[in-house]
């Protein structure tokens, strides 16, 4: 049985908010940016939108090595820069910006981030892909009731098309395809109005992408079950516009809930690729921009709902940006209801893929234990992280060991490995490469600039605390040398006057002289005592008698 004490011992405590709070939430897609901005009704609780502001900046326009171009990043700095104004007239409180596929994949993502935090103080995390599919689910359950019945979720976006299986509850399927409008009409559409053959050639293309992500959300369905689809974002809300002026002579107020036939989609997209961009974007309902990438976009919405079986799809206008919104109110306590299990969705995620590598999870447990014991027992005196970085210090000692999955040697480099390229959901990228440098410095060397790893990681601020952070772990670690939890309790005392750091252990069997868990804290302090300039003395607590480490050690 598992211990998740110390899992469920990281949440943030947070108190329910009772006046409502303004939230701006904005999304760097690879097409647009967008921002939505909330009041959010705590006693409910619930969220009614303010306003809505998008810039079609196209990231995904980028040079020929991958590379965001100059000229767009000024663009999108301009439109972030204008976003912010904007939320502050609407007195938001926090800004809450997430970057998806594009920056994801720019060699120069990072670097536009840290541009975009000098020049505007503007944190923006950058998501997964499975992590995008995560907060759009979010969003789609903020507009829709899903009735425990499974629901399809097709999210198409500039770069990306995310597939979701869900039924109110935890998502049973999330997965993101590099297929999107913009990804697809810059790489392949060359005529206007495309030609027979780059249509048909990109039908199939897409058809080949997507196999794999349906058949996965298919095999999620029991045998007796039924799909229902729903489809969010630009292109799928344009299809919309469009269908609801020629069947119905007027667009409605609401577009969530408003139903295409696979029939209608296909008719509508026959008649659009035979058009030019500037015939398609005279079309009412129809953005210039929009124009140039609609028939892409509308492909891989007719391949993906012939695969998936489904003869219609339902519309959602809420996506990421909402999602943003919802994940944002669950990690400050503001949920109750029927999505609350999404608020411990990092302490489960982090178990899942402990489990998936096999990790032995009681001696991880007691691992994450003494980690978060000694960060509790030095906070405020060798070190000054808070609650964030606990949280993190958590996920890297559950999973410290699971590079053992791959190889035994060099297993804390495979575990780097497995971390930082694995399925954690509720982490941005940045804190999953600060989770797997944790744990890939929990032996051996210790954090060094050559190691790209490291070198790489965003701030001065982000290597400091994997250097410290690790330091801890590797005194967890020592402490359960022989894994059979001999040490039963550690209590600490840091004497900065000598530099001295105290280590008492009190072992779980009387008679348990512990020697080989004092061998490993001597063996392992050198990189803890050179981190904090302290020396590390450990004493074993007996009813009768203390042996301390350094007495060991001369003996030994």
């Amino acid at each position: 049985m598992v211990n998740l004490v110390s899992a469920s011992s990281v949440s943030i405590p947070t108190q329910i908010m009772q006046q409502e709070k303004i939230l701006a939430a904005i999304d760097l897609g690879t097409n647009s940016l967008h921002m939505v901005v909330v009041r959010i009704k705590p006693e409910l609780p619930t969220f009614s939108i303010i306003a809505r502001e998008k810039d079609t900046v196209r990231l995904g326009d980028r040079t020929p090595d991958g590379n965001l171009k100059p000229e767009v990043i000024e663009r999108a700095i301009a439109t972030l820069g204008r976003f912010q104004e904007i939320a502050g007239s609407l007195n938001a409180d926090t800004i809450v910006a997430v970057a998806t596929s594009a920056v994801r994949e720019s060699p120069n993502g990072k670097e536009f981030l840290q541009q975009v935090k000098d020049e505007l103080d503007l944190n923006v995390d950058l998501i997964s892909g499975q992590e995008e599919a995560r907060r759009i689910y979010l969003g789609v359950l903020s507009a829709m009731e899903l009735n425990s019945h499974p629901h399809g979720i097709i999210d198409i976006g500039g770069g990306s098309t995310e597939l979701i299986l869900g039924d109110s509850h935890e998502p049973r399927s999330l997965s993101s395809t590099k297929v999107g409008a913009v990804r697809l009409s810059s790489e392949f559409v060359t005529t206007d109005p495309i030609s027979n053959a780059e249509f048909q050639f990109l039908q199939a293309y897409v058809r080949g992408m997507l196999e794999r992500p349906v058949e996965e959300l298919l095999a999620k369905l029991q045998p007796d079950e039924t799909l229902r689809l729903v489809g969010t974002s630009g292109t799928i809300e344009t299809l919309a516009v469009i269908h609801a002026r020629e069947k119905l002579g007027m667009v409605p107020s609401l577009l969530t809930g408003y139903q295409v036939s696979l029939k209608d989609l296909r008719e509508i997209l026959n008649r659009l690729r035979k058009l030019s961009y500037a015939e398609r974007a005279a079309i009412p309902g129809m953005s210039d921009r929009r124009s140039e990438i609609i028939v892409a976009g509308l492909i891989i919405l007719q391949e993906a709902m012939t695969l998936l079986g489904a003869d219609s799809i339902t519309i959602c206008e809420r996506a990421l940006r909402e999602g943003v919104i919802v994940d944002w109110m669950l990690t400050h306590g503001l949920i109750e209801d029927r999505l609350r299990y999404q608020g411990s969705v990092r302490q489960r995620s982090v178990i899942r893929t402990a489990q998936k590598y096999q990790v032995k999870l009681e001696y991880s447990d007691r691992i994450a234990a003494f980690a978060l014991s000694l960060f509790d027992q030095t906070q405020g005196t060798l070190h000054h992280w808070e609650t964030a970085e606990r949280e993190l210090l958590w996920a890297a000692a559950i999973l410290h060991n699971c590079g053992h999955f791959v190889s035994h040697s060099s297993h804390h480099k495979h575990s780097y490995y497995l971390i930082r390229n694995g399925e954690l959901l509720g982490y941005t990228e940045t804190e999953l490469e600060l989770i797997a440098n944790i744990a890939r410095y929990h032996r051996r060397s210790a954090p060094k600039k050559k190691h790209d790893n490291y070198r790489n990681l965003p701030t001065k601020q982000h290597r400091q605390m994997v250097s410290q952070l690790s330091a801890l772990l590797r005194i967890a670690v020592a402490l359960d040398r022989r894994q059979i939890g001999a040490i039963a309790q550690v209590r600490s005392e840091y004497r900065p006057e000598a530099q001295e750091f105290h280590l008492w252990l009190t072992p779980s069997q009387p008679g348990d002289d512990c020697a080989l868990e004092l061998w490993s804290l001597d063996y392992k302090k050198d990189v803890f005592e050179a981190e904090y300039n302290v020396k590390l003395i450990a004493t074993l607590e007996t009813p009768k008698s203390e042996t301390t480490l350094s007495a060991y050690h001369a003996t030994a």
